[in-house]
């Protein structure tokens, strides 16, 4: 999926609603578990009732290889149930990836020939040739950790260097000689608030992925007013907060109801900003 392909899914479906299946087999329904696939028939669930509040999906890969085999299975699975069914659905694999040039374009290789997931977070901590193998896909978007929600974030994101440039900032600044707005966003945290205005004044124009509202206690008002662009430039992401609203047999039901409650308010925001 492109970036004109995906503004147009934000603005025809009125929402900018990423929702992550973070899967846990200790906290899905109980009846779940009697079936043979639980993780998939879990996030089939989820997905049928929230694929009209939202835009995207992000499973994240943890949740899956935790289980061996049979998680990647339920992971492959899922993708090629939201390819098959969610065509317009944009896909996130949530893997964090990034380490020397060979083993990335072996990464790059995975998610994007082999699972065709739209997207990939990468974690940019060894520079250029970690990062760079991902960007040779075409329709394929780098999701570069800039910004993160942690409370271990402030352990080096916000170091400074001799001049008053803070590591997430050289992060931005440095990686857009990297990509592009057509093929790189950024993972800034919910959590931030304010600081999303210096996002901005670094990154103006790339998406953001932005994890932490709703269970992490992050604001969706804040986090439009300071980092909305023109085009949107949000994929607002919310997991627990929707996947595991209920624990009951009528937890799809109501993971449907809360995803729209965040979709109207979105739609709420994005007639706001013109959009």
């Amino acid at each position: 999926m492109n970036r004109q392909q995906l503004i147009e899914q934000i603005k025809t479906k009125r929402t900018f609603l990423c929702v992550g299946l973070d899967t846990d087999l200790k906290k899905v329904p109980q009846h779940l578990l009697e079936g043979p696939e639980p993780i998939f028939t879990f996030n089939k669930a989820i997905i049928d009732a929230t694929a009209e509040y939202c835009v995207a999906y992000k499973p994240n890969l943890a949740f899956y290889e935790a289980f061996g085999v049979k998680g990647l299975m339920a992971f492959e699975k899922t993708v090629n149930y939201l390819r098959k069914y969610y065509p317009n659905h944009f896909i996130i694999a949530d893997a964090k990836r990034g380490d020397i040039g060979n083993t990335s374009a072996m990464y790059a290789r995975t998610f994007f020939e082999e699972y065709d997931v739209d997207s990939l977070t990468v974690a940019p901590y060894m520079g250029e040739d970690s990062v760079t193998p991902f960007l040779g896909y075409e329709g394929k978007w780098v999701i570069l950790l800039a910004l993160t929600s942690n409370k271990g974030s402030h352990d080096f994101q916000l170091t400074e260097d001799t001049n008053g440039e803070r590591l997430f900032e050289k992060v931005l600044r440095t990686s857009q000689q990297w990509g592009t707005p057509d093929n790189m966003m950024y993972v800034v945290g919910a959590t931030q608030g304010k600081m999303f205005e210096d996002i901005r004044r670094v990154a103006p124009d790339h998406f953001l992925l932005v994890p932490g509202v709703g269970a992490q206690g992050g604001s969706l008002e804040e986090v439009c007013r300071y980092g909305m662009t023109s085009d949107c430039g949000l994929l607002v992401n919310s997991s627990r907060g929707i996947i595991y609203a209920s624990n009951g047999t009528d937890f799809d039901v109501v993971a449907g109801e809360k995803a729209k409650e965040l979709k109207d308010q979105m739609d709420m925001v994005l007639k706001e900003h013109g959009l």
